[in-house]
């Protein structure tokens, strides 16, 4: 089975692993997307202890929320049918749903039958979790194209995400390397996808992306952190930082903003000020229209730079 963006497709060389079951892609959040070879038990082996995480029964209607040429989404529908369950677009009728944060804040207010909300492809934010109501399970997990699942959690039961039973992780010099039987054919020994990270134990912390840390006058500040806290402010729908050239500090932040048009961008940098130390306050601010994102939900960086989002 061979999936794939149409829009995007990664550059091939050579032939696959005989033993592919699967030809995916990642999904191109910092740059083009890379072709992956997986076999049909490196997926398969972990159904059964994400079903026992998730909760997910055969008689869920399952709601798949992007394309599947993604790999969350079609993991997801792949458990789904594996497990038995019905897969399907229609929201109202659904009673799981995957998604990933900025989606799941929409949609889940939405869906009157939901009993479990799946999260993942970028870290959960305040405002995604809150947008799911207390009757629902809601899961994060974490995980890579190259890796698939690594470590879950249920949202209010376990404070930390925490590591599927077969899964071996390491850090060196803060960037997480994992060892995994779920892995792709490529990434069967210690692997690395660019994430900074703690381990304590069985537990994993994650803070994103190595490539998305900006130097502040020696501070490392990271991107995924301060557009948690922009998102957290009210009248913020979504937030990209990155970082901008300075002639004296390295870099400073810059944040690009979708607003919801309740309050004025002077009124959300007065709240940004009150809670975000000097580092990490963006210097620079733009609101768009709409943020550009991969096929998958996640905030693509690298378009928007492309773009001259903050010229």
């Amino acid at each position: 089975m061979h999936v794939e963006d149409p829009a995007a497709r990664p550059e091939r060389s050579g032939d696959p692993d005989p033993d592919a079951f699967l030809l995916v892609a990642t999904s191109g959040s910092t740059g083009r997307p890379k072709p992956l070879a997986r076999t049909a038990a490196s997926w398969v082996d972990s159904f059964a202890e994400f079903t026992d995480i998730t909760g997910i029964r055969p008689t869920d209607s399952v709601a798949i929320t992007g394309p599947l040429h993604a790999t969350m989404h079609l993991f997801a529908a792949l458990h789904a049918l594996w497990l038995g369950a019905c897969v399907t677009d229609d929201r109202a009728r659904a009673t799981v749903v995957h998604a990933v944060p900025a989606v799941l804040r929409d949609v889940a207010p939405r869906m009157p039958h939901l009993r479990i909300a799946v999260v993942a492809g970028t870290m959960l934010d305040s405002v995604a979790a809150q947008s799911v109501p207390d009757s629902v399970r809601l899961v994060e997990y974490y995980g890579a194209a190259e890796l698939s699942l690594i470590a879950a959690r249920v949202v209010g039961e376990q404070p930390s995400l925490v590591l599927l039973r077969d899964v071996e992780v390491r850090t060196d010099d803060g960037y997480l390397f994992v060892r995994s039987p779920y892995a792709a054919s490529s990434a069967r020994d210690w692997f690395a996808v660019g994430d900074l990270a703690d381990v304590r134990g069985r537990e994993l912390v994650v803070h994103g992306r190595g490539d998305a840390a900006i130097n502040v006058g020696g501070t490392t500040v990271i991107a995924e952190d301060v557009e948690r806290i922009l998102v957290s402010i009210d009248g913020v729908l979504a937030a990209a930082a990155i970082g901008t050239p300075h002639s004296i500090l390295g870099e400073t932040v810059s944040a690009v903003l979708e607003l919801d048009g309740s309050r004025d961008l002077d009124v959300v940098r007065a709240d940004a000020r009150a809670i975000m130390t000097k580092e990490a306050l963006p210097r620079r601010w733009t609101v768009v229209q709409r943020l550009p994102r991969t096929a998958s939900g996640k905030i693509a960086r690298g378009a928007l730079l492309a773009r001259g989002a903050l010229a």
